[in-house]
């Protein structure tokens, strides 16, 4: 997720003296009830706010012991109030996740990718010589920006030192928060943002391409050689030739594609597939496997053969650089859209293959009851976590073998109903 440079993609989320779920508001009360709740959120948030001050009074002792100016800290701090907001967004993320085909229509719109080809056209010169730089295609990095921001329209406008000190009062992700709070400080100290300005997402991510904080002071580019690493102004120069650094520094590798789509032959061995087999073109043509179109693929390196929505699904090949976005987001669907958008941006086609879309998602919870009932079968998921990684594929596929299913590994509902 490494944690995300974007984190304002809602996977980060440090202590504190009370427990801030003892002070965060209720769901939305019933409409009988609306005013007493109403009454009881407020009074919830005034105990919120006495608690909230006193745990600032704490961090700042901690703040000042790593370094940070208590001048610094005095001025970010002025006027920052617990944000009710914040905890209720992080609270009521929605149950259920979206299928990758319902994500990709978001991703990769055809307004998202009509704008990419504008925002790749009006920076065509920057984006050059960004690509010069770091080695990192323009079309990429103008993905990700169009993914994070919708090409810096939707940068965030909620204050970060509030954002970032609600969440480490709220002691679910302490320690990762109160990190981001201290690099937050760190780049005020810099004179890289005033405070005020110092806005982004309500989960610390932040400007045109979301980075948190960490990820900021460790890859965010002075591009021009002005003094200043600016990535919230409307300007995106060092927002994008920070995405592109970021990039490099993991292992981009230029003229390399992120991954493309395929066919796979009848009779293909669906137990060859994830991202821990990896073989090269010439062994994935040999077992019958095409591009989209029929033809042969080029050898890029080495490869896997990806399958997000199983063997009913859209099948790609996928190759380092693949795994250079997922330091950006881990998540295969965010990967999947940053590649199919920067090819649609390049001026590539859809994707061709159908998707199973009468499929639904799984619940968080139901991910875990999958991988609980996978394991009490004789088929360990190695831990239950709600997350299908590669060992709970593993084991999907086990399943499905001893079933009679074709082995995609795919963690679809109706595994889980056999499973019951």
């Amino acid at each position: 997720m490494r944690l995300p440079v974007a984190a304002g993609l809602a996977f980060i989320l440090a202590w504190a003296s009370v427990p801030a779920h003892a002070f965060a508001p209720d769901r939305s009360p019933r409409p009988a009830l609306r005013v007493s709740s109403e009454v009881v959120l407020t009074a919830s948030a005034q105990i919120a706010n006495r608690a909230f001050e006193r745990w600032i009074g704490g961090f700042r002792g901690r703040a000042i012991g790593q370094g940070i100016r208590p001048a610094v800290f005095d001025a970010a701090f002025q006027g920052v109030r617990y944000d009710t907001e914040v905890i209720q967004r992080d609270r009521n993320q929605s149950e259920f996740t979206k299928q990758i085909w319902e994500y990709l229509d978001s991703a990769v719109s055809e307004t998202r990718v009509r704008n990419g080809k504008a925002a790749l056209r009006d920076n065509r010169r920057l984006l050059a010589e960004i690509e010069a730089r770091y080695g990192v295609e323009a079309e990429v990095v103008v993905a990700i920006w169009g993914l994070e921001s919708a090409y810096g329209a939707y940068k965030g406008n909620t204050p970060i030192i509030a954002a970032l000190a609600t969440l480490a009062f709220d002691g679910r992700r302490g320690r990762f928060f109160e990190e981001q709070l201290i690099a937050a400080l760190r780049i005020l100290q810099a004179g890289d943002v005033r405070a005020r300005d110092m806005t982004g997402s309500w989960a610390g991510a932040m400007g045109h391409t979301q980075f948190i904080p960490t990820s900021y002071l460790a890859y965010a580019q002075d591009f021009r050689g002005d003094g200043r690493r600016d990535i919230w102004s409307d300007d995106p120069t060092d927002a994008l030739a920070s995405t592109a650094a970021y990039l490099a520094r993991f292992g981009w590798t230029k003229g390399q594609p992120w991954g493309l789509e395929v066919q796979l032959p009848r009779g293909f061995d669906y137990g060859q597939t994830g991202e821990r087999i990896k073989k090269p073109v010439s062994a994935w043509m040999r077992a019958g496997v095409r591009d989209a179109r029929g033809a042969r693929v080029p050898d890029y390196g080495r490869a896997s053969i990806l399958l997000p929505a199983g063997a009913q699904g859209a099948a790609f090949m996928i190759f380092d650089n693949f795994h250079v976005i997922e330091r950006y987001n881990a998540a295969d669907a965010y990967v999947i859209g940053v590649g199919h958008l920067a090819d649609r941006i390049a001026g590539g086609p859809p994707i061709r293959a159908s998707w199973p879309v009468g499929d639904r998602p799984l619940r968080f919870d139901e991910k875990q009851e999958m991988q609980q009932r996978l394991t009490r079968a004789g088929f360990d998921t190695e831990g239950v976590d709600g997350i299908i990684g590669p060992n709970t594929i593993a084991a999907i596929r086990a399943f499905q073998r001893s079933v009679g299913m074709t082995p995609d590994g795919y963690a679809s509902y109706e595994i889980l109903r056999r499973l019951r």
